[in-house]
């Protein structure tokens, strides 16, 4: 009988390790998180493991709720914060260092953090996009500073988010910052709430409900979105599209660029196959998977871009752009300083 039970053991191995339950992997990431299913599925049949995504609503969300945790984390690993928000997570130690070899196809200008503890995946362009019908049918000139965004013919026209909630939100505001100082700012944003500037809490409510360009058909022809939210009109459009409905305004310093993110949160217990996942979302083919599912840039320059995104993409040859060590500084200062004047 013994024998029989061995013999039997000994088949079960050699046939199929015992059909091994796979192991789970929990990766924390922003709600616009998307990629093909037949991607995700290769992963997992290649590492035999089920990835758990857990969506935790905009950038600033997912950060908070990755620091609250960090003491008993509920992930492996964390996807999608930014530069706007990275050096806080960083003060925080949320993070595990791995230098991924797949980096190696990635240009050292993403690198903004030298020890690793993050790499870059991703970036984009956070812009103003309108509502082209808009301006034609009222023979509106387009604005071509965010001075300009200020003029009364443009008053109540414009929708932006709380850059306390909203990643794009806060992007916008650091472009304002190095537009206008941290001494001016504050004044142009007064000249912005007294020309009836639109705010609202994310971006899904500024761009569906709010903006006029989109399936919203709302009161606002002009939102902060993403350089690449035209691109992503004519791909999901009901009917086929000649040209993007939208477009963006990317005069020098009105386009924030954001860098996304991913990383290993500390005590994970899956540390191989958290160093996996992070190989595999910068490997090429997860690369190419990026730009029409998450509508951004892949940061490995092996990876080839859809024809979709160099006809219908305008990319600013100025974005604004800031030093992380003043954000980090001063971001919160600055959050607070708005919420008071924009709120009351």
């Amino acid at each position: 009988m013994r024998k029989i039970l061995y013999v039997g053991l000994l088949a079960c191995l050699l046939l199929a390790g015992c059909a091994q339950e796979p192991a789970a992997l929990t990766i924390m990431t922003h709600d616009s998180f998307a990629a093909s299913e037949e991607i995700i599925t290769h992963f997992e049949t290649a590492n035999n493991v089920k990835v758990n995504f857990l969506l935790s609503g905009d950038a600033g969300s997912l950060v908070n709720r990755a620091i609250l945790s960090k003491e008993n984390p509920i992930a492996d690993v964390l996807y999608g914060i930014d530069n706007t928000f990275l050096t806080r997570a960083m003060e925080e130690e949320i993070f595990e260092p791995y230098r991924s070899p797949n980096l190696d196809s990635v240009p050292d200008w993403f690198y903004l953090d030298p020890d690793f503890y993050v790499s870059p995946v991703d970036y984009g362009d956070v812009c103003i996009n309108y509502d082209k019908s808009y301006f034609e049918e009222n023979s509106l000139d387009l604005p071509a500073s965010l001075d300009a965004l200020t003029d009364p013919r443009y008053a109540g026209l414009l929708a932006v988010e709380n850059p306390a909630t909203s990643s794009p939100g806060l992007a916008f505001l650091l472009a304002t910052i190095s537009e206008f100082g941290e001494e001016g700012y504050l004044d142009y944003w007064k000249r912005l709430k007294d020309n009836e500037v639109v705010i609202v809490s994310d971006w899904e409510t500024a761009y569906y409900t709010n903006f006029s360009g989109s399936a919203g058909q709302g009161l606002q022809p002009m939102v902060v979105s993403y350089g690449t939210s035209p691109a992503a009109e004519v791909i999901f459009a009901e009917t086929e599209l000649d040209e993007a409905p939208t477009a963006s305004l990317v005069g020098d310093n009105m386009c924030y660029r954001q860098i996304e993110f991913v990383g290993i949160l500390s005590g994970t217990q899956n540390r191989v196959l958290a160093e996996k996942f992070v190989d595999f979302m910068l490997d090429t083919s997860f690369q190419e998977d990026i730009p029409l599912n998450m509508f951004v840039f892949p940061v490995n320059e092996q990876a080839e871009l859809p024809e979709e995104f160099s006809l219908y993409i305008q990319i600013p040859e100025n974005p604004a752009e800031l030093p992380l060590e003043q954000i980090s500084a001063n971001r919160e200062g600055w959050i607070t300083d708005w919420r008071e004047l924009m709120m009351q």
